[in-house]
């Protein structure tokens, strides 16, 4: 079977990786175009595209694939470049473009996405941060057929992973990466035989997983201090959380905290206590401990080497 695969991050760079390891034919690949990255900011290509280089193949890098939108030359060499590869399927994993109808209907088998969470669960952009953020107790991977809407296809194949205490939205992904690796090349083998039974998603437990903005990154200490922890999980490496503290004139970044439902009848942002375990603040409700922090143009930071540049205010 011929596979077209569409794809930008790492995420898709290990489903590819294991597409092309299983043997599938993989003659043509869609990527964002090369992006300014580093202290230089220069252009550098997408971690799908260094792979599909590598490999020999067909690199396409549309503005758009909207014929009539603002790069119609763009999506005019897509669908050439599509239709002369004789595509029997596309893959789609974190592509980060819309695929209009044509793009769709182009391949016989249809337009298969891996999408990180078990749908109709947290459909859109940040389906794993959204997860941590919400105290989900597991995710997983869903396999996909495309349809026009927004995550709203029928189901093929979902396989469920749980979310540890520990995870954050790098150590999740990374697993949510492996385990849609193997989730895709398991339906594309399934596929031709038509093994695969499509599933229409439920009208109940529908979520929208929003893309994450920088404006999300300051810690409300308004909010329960279990809830705080959580965003400080979901939010590392980005957009990254932040808190304001005393004494310091600008806010610092938060890699690692934990929370306690301890009382305290402090207003939220006391300096509760600061020692090498850890500088716990108070909130709405609770206490939130802060581990592990950076000051701007700083190093990460336990908090006993963190408080030792820091007079603490408050109680001790």
């Amino acid at each position: 079977m011929r596979v077209g695969f569409a794809g930008t991050p790492e995420f898709a760079r290990l489903a590819l990786q294991a597409i092309l390891g299983a043997g599938f034919t993989v003659p043509v690949v869609l990527t964002q175009p090369d992006r300014p990255a580093g202290r230089g900011l220069k252009l550098t290509p997408s971690p799908v595209k260094q792979l599909a280089t590598a490999h020999g193949i067909t690199v396409l890098q549309p503005r758009s694939l909207r014929l009539d939108g603002r790069y119609p030359d763009d999506a005019q060499a897509a669908q050439a470049a599509l239709a002369e590869a004789r595509i029997e399927v596309l893959v789609v994993a974190a592509y980060g473009l819309i695929l209009p109808a044509w793009v769709l209907e182009l391949p016989a088998q249809g337009c298969l996405n891996i999408h990180g969470s078990l749908l109709p669960r947290w459909r859109g952009a940040a389906p794993i941060q959204r997860a941590i953020e919400a105290g989900d107790a597991q995710t997983g991977i869903t396999i996909m057929q495309m349809d026009a809407g927004l995550d709203t296809g029928d189901m093929l194949l979902m396989e469920s992973l749980p979310i540890v205490p520990d995870d954050n939205a790098a150590t999740l992904h990374d697993k949510l990466a492996s385990l849609g690796a193997a989730c895709i090349v398991a339906a594309l083998r399934a596929l031709p035989a038509g093994q695969l039974r499509r599933m229409p998603q439920p009208a109940e437990g529908i979520t929208y997983a929003s893309k994450l903005a920088k404006t999300e990154a300051p810690l409300d200490l308004q909010q329960p201090a279990q809830l705080l922890a959580r965003r400080v999980q979901a939010f590392n490496p980005a957009p990254g959380a932040t808190i304001c503290l005393a004494g310091l004139d600008q806010p610092v970044k938060v890699w690692r905290a934990t929370a306690a439902r301890a009382h305290h009848g402090c207003p939220p942002g006391t300096v509760l206590r600061a020692c090498a375990e850890g500088i716990d603040i108070a909130t709405a409700d609770g206490v939130l401990r802060l581990l592990e922090l950076q000051r701007p143009g700083g190093k990460r930071q336990s908090a006993a080497a963190f408080i030792q540049g820091w007079s603490a205010p408050g109680p001790t």
